[in-house]
């Protein structure tokens, strides 16, 4: 008897695609615009830092609590509840940056309210990604399924180039440098309407449980979720003790993720000041913002270059990637630091996103190869928090050392990067087959 092939029709991938996508591409586009909303509203650079890092610290730690409760709670409502926080944090954000602008709020407040509705799309963003992996691999067969994985993933990658690309766009006439965000609260909206009424809740064929994804940024590993989630779309095994931090099978990739994470979130903290600053555009916020917006295409671009082309092309071992990309990293962190027009700022920063692009996946990669099967969802954990915890104090660490002294800041984010290239040389180690891999 023949038996029937299952996967996801293309309308229903179609929203799930949608999901992933305008998560991230609504980040991104906060990301090249807040600078410029500090500018206008006066607010310390620093503060305009930790209105980002206060959403990320909220990603990290709710992230593994929704990625639990997809299981319970059906995988359309947490997708749900991801939607209504994204677009909750836009319109409210957006509303009250309209009002302060205005003139209607003083300064400080707004950005308080502004801070604080920031907090929806971190605490209850989260929700959404991970809820969407479970649902295709819980209704995909496994011959359909790592190529369903792929596609949605790779939507929360091209949501990161997307985001900083169109926010510019978006800068209106009326609400100025809010519109980007009222725009996004109804594009979110439409895909909140079309997964209540296009996805069906139906009952899981497989057992699946969605990875844990890293907040998105214009530095993000689109491939990372797909790998992750596959990998812990089977039941677990017979009882094993935990996999800990501290193992030395996969402790060296960690401190490697570490170094290489604290660089590249500095570096994506400060350029929107840099760009500011080197263009001389405190005076006029919404040019910078637009001119902010082209450098994290730029960058965005490089990062998926180097992760769907070098890496595959040039068949890069985690260990060849970890190394190259901390080089090239380093080099366009400096690059960009002494550079004072636009052409050269965007090189520089394209090239350290190239870099860093070749990075993360090589860590992310190499940490995973270094346990056997039944450890993948512990590691895949371990990294995801890696990676997002570098967005929680760096940037405001960078954004206080560059208003010090730009080269310092860029100088510590070059020192990161060759110190990862100096020690890893020794201490990372080319993986060997594991019994992780079929």
């Amino acid at each position: 008897m023949a038996t029937t092939s299952h996967s996801i029709p293309s309308d229903r991938m179609a929203v799930l695609f949608a999901v992933m996508l305008v998560a991230a591409a609504g980040n991104t586009a906060m990301q090249s615009i807040l600078p410029a909303i500090g500018a206008k509203l006066h607010i310390p650079d620093v503060w305009v830092s930790l209105a980002f890092s206060w959403s990320a610290l909220l990603w990290v730690l709710t992230a593994p609590h929704w990625a639990r409760q997809s299981d319970k709670r059906g995988r359309k409502a947490l997708m749900a509840l991801g939607v209504i926080g994204f677009l909750s944090s836009m319109a409210l954000c957006g509303v009250m940056l309209w009002l302060g602008l205005s003139g209607w709020l003083a300064a400080g407040t707004t950005f308080i309210l502004f801070a604080l509705f920031r907090s929806l799309y971190g605490g209850l963003g989260s929700a959404a990604p991970p809820a969407v992996q479970a649902y295709v691999a819980a209704r995909t067969d496994p011959e359909q399924r790592t190529q369903a994985l792929s596609l949605v993933s790779s939507s929360f990658g091209l949501g990161t180039v997307i985001g900083p690309a169109i926010a510019p766009f978006f800068i209106l006439p009326f609400v100025g440098l809010a519109g980007p965000l009222l725009v996004f609260a109804l594009i979110g909206l439409g895909v909140l309407i079309a997964l209540r009424w296009r996805l069906p809740d139906d009952v899981p064929r497989f057992a699946a449980r969605g990875a844990i994804v890293s907040y998105p940024t214009t530095g993000a590993s689109p491939q990372t979720a797909a790998e992750e989630a596959e990998e812990q779309v089977l039941d677990p095994s017979e009882p094993h003790p935990p996999l800990k931090w501290s193992d030395k099978r996969v402790r060296p990739w960690l401190l490697a993720g570490l170094f290489g994470g604290q660089a590249q979130a500095m570096v994506l903290g400060v350029i929107g000041f840099l760009i500011l600053d080197r263009l001389h555009l405190r005076l006029r916020p919404d040019e910078g913002a637009a001119m902010t917006g082209i450098v994290l295409m730029a960058g965005a671009f490089a990062t998926l270059l180097s992760q769907w082309g070098l890496i595959p092309l040039l068949k890069m071992s985690p260990r060849t990637a970890v190394l190259c990309g901390a080089t090239l990293g380093g080099l366009g962190t400096v690059m960009t630091g002494l550079s004072y027009d636009f052409h050269g700022i965007i090189i520089g920063f394209a090239l350290a996103s190239l870099g860093f692009g070749l990075f993360r996946p090589g860590f992310t990669a190499g940490a995973s190869l270094s346990v056997p099967r039944r450890d993948q969802g512990s590691v895949a954990g371990m990294t995801a928090s890696i990676n997002g915890s570098a967005y929680i104090v760096s940037p405001a660490i960078g954004v206080l050392l560059y208003n010090w002294h730009a080269m310092v800041a860029y100088g510590l984010m070059a020192g990161f990067c060759g110190w990862l290239v100096l020690w890893g040389w020794s201490a990372l180690k080319p993986n060997q087959p594991t019994e992780q891999r079929p």
